[in-house]
């Protein structure tokens, strides 16, 4: 059976958000790359704007509204948003005291709301950006750093809404929101996988009589398997997880979160309160208010998460404090007014624009970009070029989209095909487009980059934007080289920006594993003076080598990380999908038997 429910699964998220904003149109309305408060908050309250992947619900739209957030950033299924949804959502949520962004701790999220933060202060608006890292199952207490955020996310997003709504200024908004992730934690677990829209099979498979211990909300498997077990001996293992990491400081009143993962029903999870409440009891902890219920689920996973907020005085008020929203409630929150119809910032182009971009390899400051605007009208002869190579590796991917996500499943969420499917869809047709209207390669290319970016979200999306705009960048140089050393010079500034933005390292297997053999060997083989299609080819069977090779590598980065023994044996993903789409530049740009002038 093919689950979730949907029409056509490439538009799952966009119909479900349509959905939800017309049932909800007096609470929320729609601006590009999320929704926002229907009715604004006044302009001088800090505005607290979620965010991160779909399939989530009811996070991350359904808790815009007073006493929640202001405003969220909606990425496809698994997959961070993008830059530029961040930049649209958080500038239509912004008043007069700055923007607050708040996501789990994963690395497409990261990237993005951190180039989104860094643009959004070049507009005027102040702004910080803060990961949820509460999952103690995903990193020991020595490197709470890469915990995941999980349920948590719940604590953390309602006490900076309650803070925000109480009229705390930006630095102590912020300081709320680091607070509370300081002192929770939350442990979850999985009797059966998450199926992505339009899948004929799960995610993932729970084995038959265990328990997935660990688990993630993007669909990664849990950290190891124990035997299946009553609600009591489930009760005792999340509550004496929990327990152990116990601030030192910390007094008897706790609130706690329940959390249903998506497919355990509500019954079950009474069921299993009722085993948790007489451990905390015993511990000498007092349970305030406890959220029982799905807050932050996995699609239809079977499953279901403890969390525990050590509270003090400030969050326990922000932890109690009103919210209305339309899938969390808690008190009243008083008089509510008509909605705003037409608001400025509902569309981005209503926003002020920046003085110039932060987008990774972008070249739209002064400067650079005249360099890049005076080579467009010397390059147009080239643009076909960029034009037909980025089809052809659309093409490649649409072929691999199905083994691409089946490499990512072992140790990941298994969206890498579909990623890079969309990136490699909107790359293509930007590029048609600015050929079509009469611009050159370099043109073709930056647009190509900033449209993989804003389409595919997600870390492989923010990376290949990055990496494609670093190339356009390099090449608007136009140094007077041999076509070799042109490319050689053009790949390695791409491979630099990945690399620079992204963290990572050969060995850490990630794509980097095959970007860098291949820009070095690329750039060895132009020194020796090998003509172009020669030197791609040495370039490329280096690639190849390489990203085989990543399946003896244990990830050290990602959401694959803390599954890193099961990664063993199969060859990352990014890195495979980076050697199809150099060969598929190769066949295009130089074709079998053919040499470059």
């Amino acid at each position: 059976m093919v689950r979730p429910l949907a029409d056509d699964p490439a538009r799952f998220v966009e119909d479900a958000v349509e959905g939800f904003v017309d049932l909800y149109a007096d609470q929320v309305r729609r601006v590009p790359g999320g929704v926002v408060r229907a009715v604004p908050a006044p302009r001088s309250q800090v505005a607290v704007v979620v965010g991160g992947g779909s399939g989530h619900y009811p996070a991350f739209y359904g808790v815009v509204g007073p006493g929640y957030a202001h405003g969220a950033v909606v990425g496809n299924v698994f997959t961070s948003p993008s830059t530029a949804d961040v930049v649209s959502v958080g500038a239509a949520a912004a008043g007069d005291a700055g923007v607050v962004l708040l996501t789990g701790n994963y690395a497409g999220d990261v990237m993005n709301f951190t180039l989104g933060r860094d643009e959004l202060r070049e507009r005027g608006i102040a702004c910080e950006y803060l990961v949820v890292t509460d999952d103690v199952a995903s990193a020991s207490v020595e490197e709470v750093h890469r915990r995941r955020g999980i349920a948590g996310d719940h604590v953390v997003f309602k006490v900076a809404g309650a803070a925000a709504a109480e009229g705390a200024s930006f630095d102590e908004v912020v300081a709320a929101a680091r607070h509370a992730n300081d002192r929770t934690r939350t442990l979850g677990v999985a009797f059966d996988g998450c199926t992505l829209p339009g899948a004929e099979q799960p995610l993932f498979t729970v084995p038959e009589g265990t328990v997935g211990l660990g688990v993630g909300i993007h669909g990664e498997p849990g950290i190891g398997e124990m035997p299946a077990c009553t609600a009591s001996e489930l009760a005792a293992l999340l509550v004496e997880r929990l327990l152990s990491e116990k601030p030192a400081d910390a007094g008897p009143r706790v609130g706690v979160v329940l959390n249903g993962l998506g497919r355990t029903k509500y019954e079950e999870l009474f069921v299993l309160w009722r085993a948790v409440r007489p451990l905390l009891d015993a511990a000498g902890l007092q349970a305030v208010q406890p959220d029982v219920g799905e807050l932050v689920t996995s699609l239809d996973m079977s499953g279901c998460s403890l969390t525990l907020v050590w509270l003090d005085e400030d969050l326990e008020r922000w932890w109690c404090a009103p919210a209305h929203t339309p899938a969390y409630r808690r008190g009243q929150v008083g008089a509510v007014a008509a909605p705003v119809t037409d608001a400025p910032g509902t569309d981005a182009a209503d926003a002020p624009q920046p003085s110039g971009s932060t987008w990774a390899g972008s070249s739209d400051g002064d400067a650079a970009g005249s360099a890049a605007r005076v080579v467009d009208a010397t390059d147009a002869s080239e643009a076909p070029v960029v034009v037909a190579a980025l089809a052809q590796v659309h093409a490649v991917l649409t072929d691999l989209e199905t083994e691409l996500g089946r490499l990512d499943a072992v140790a990941g969420d298994g969206d890498h095909g579909r990623g890079m499917l969309r990136g490699s869809t909107a790359a293509a047709a930007a590029a048609a487009a600015a050929a079509d209207a009469g611009h050159g390669a370099v043109a073709c290319l930056r647009d190509a980059g900033r449209a993989w970016a804003d389409q595919a979200g997600g870390t492989s999306g923010v990376l290949w934007g990055a990496g494609i705009g670093a190339v356009a960048h390099a090449l608007a140089a136009r140094p007077v080289a041999d076509p070799s050393t042109r490319a050689a010079t053009a790949v390695r500034a791409g491979v630099a920006a990945v690399v620079a933005l992204g963290g990572a390292q050969p060995g850490d297997k990630t794509m980097v594993d095959a970007a860098e053999p291949f820009a070095a060997a690329l750039e060895q083989a132009a020194s020796a003076g090998q003509a172009p299609a020669a030197a791609w080819d040495t370039a490329l069977q280096a690639a190849r080598t390489a990203a085989q090779a990543t399946a003896d590598l244990r990830p050290r980065l990602g959401r694959a990380r803390p599954l890193a023994e099961r990664s063993v044996g199969t060859p990352d993903p990014g890195a495979v999908s980076f050697t199809a789409i150099v060969a598929a530049v190769r066949s295009t740009v130089v074709p079998e038997g053919e040499e470059t002038p």
